[in-house]
């Protein structure tokens, strides 16, 4: 079982910057093999991608964050990291890392492994 942990997540102003970091632990032989990811999830919502990429480099994101938040790995030291900037309210929620056997892993579902989250509120 591989086990994920998320830091640098706290209370920024609107237009601030955010890196938040998923440090991999446990069962990580095969960590450069996974698709890694960040989801999010708001009061009274579910839990939304966020940004991915594949063990070759390939990115995805929502289009909601595109061109502000950048998703980024170092095989080496088995960690994700998800910079952020322009932040804005919006943003506010508590932001997930998981780590899918899947290539072409899209919804929360296809992921196996998440960490526990970090929260991230931004304020007007």
């Amino acid at each position: 079982q591989v086990g994920l942990r998320e830091s640098g997540g706290g209370l920024v102003q609107a237009g601030d910057s955010l890196r938040l970091s998923c440090a991999a632990s446990g069962r990580t032989t095969f960590y450069h093999t996974y698709t890694m990811a960040w989801f999010r999830q708001a009061p009274g919502k579910e839990r939304d991608l966020v940004a991915s990429i594949t063990n070759g480099g390939t990115t995805n994101y929502t289009g909601s964050v595109k061109g502000r938040f950048t998703i980024s790995r170092s095989n080496a030291r088995q960690t994700v990291y998800l910079q952020m900037n322009n932040l804005k309210p919006e943003d506010t929620a508590v932001y997930y890392c998981a780590a899918s056997s899947l290539r072409a892993a899209a919804g929360a579902g296809q992921y196996q492994a998440w960490g526990r989250g970090t929260q991230v509120t931004v304020s007007s």
